[in-house]
């Protein structure tokens, strides 16, 4: 039974320990060094003194992603007023990530993580899979989390984080 209860422990518990999962509001973001879309690197780094959103999806091209994706693109240009850049992040390959930007015309950057780190290290690992939950995270231009949005909807997020990011803008972090 104790055996039993342990596999079952550790099926459910895998990933949910650790620091990752304790990341909260002015915590420093963790570092991220992932490959885009086109193939480049990206270094969250050269994000300092600019907004940021992080925003971890399961799948490339599955029906929920594809929503919030698109919405991401049509609300862009509101977002890039409030000086911020959309960066999605998925377990997906690169090749999976320029097959979905193209088909749906998408308009920002997309990271892929297939070795899992970013995705580790922001505590967004599904348990069992090795896939993403659906979280979003607003960066400040000090590379320090100023929002964690962990019920997301996918066609509602591009116009809450907007909305996020005008409230964290009136405060004093930029």
């Amino acid at each position: 039974m104790e055996r039993i209860m342990l596999m079952v422990a550790l099926l459910l518990g895998f990933g949910i320990f650790g620091h990752a999962s304790d990341l909260k509001l002015g915590d420093p973001a963790p570092s991220l060094k992932l490959t885009t879309d086109e193939g480049g690197s990206f270094d969250l780094q050269s994000r300092k003194g600019q907004w940021t959103v992080l925003y971890f999806y399961p799948k490339a091209d599955t029906p929920g992603c594809t929503k919030q994706a698109c919405a991401f693109r049509d609300n862009i240009s509101q977002i890039r007023k409030l000086g911020a850049e959309i960066l999605g992040i998925s377990a997906d390959g690169v090749e999976a990530l320029k097959k979905f930007k193209k088909n749906h015309n998408l308009n920002f950057a997309l990271l892929a993580d297939p070795g899992l780190d970013a995705i580790k290290a922001y505590g967004t690992k599904m348990p069992v899979v090795n896939m993403s939950k659906r979280w979003t995270y607003i960066i400040g231009p000090d590379l320090k989390i100023r929002a964690i949005e962990k019920d997301v909807d996918p066609v509602l997020d591009a116009r809450r984080v907007a909305e996020m990011l005008q409230n964290l803008q009136k405060q004093s972090w930029h």
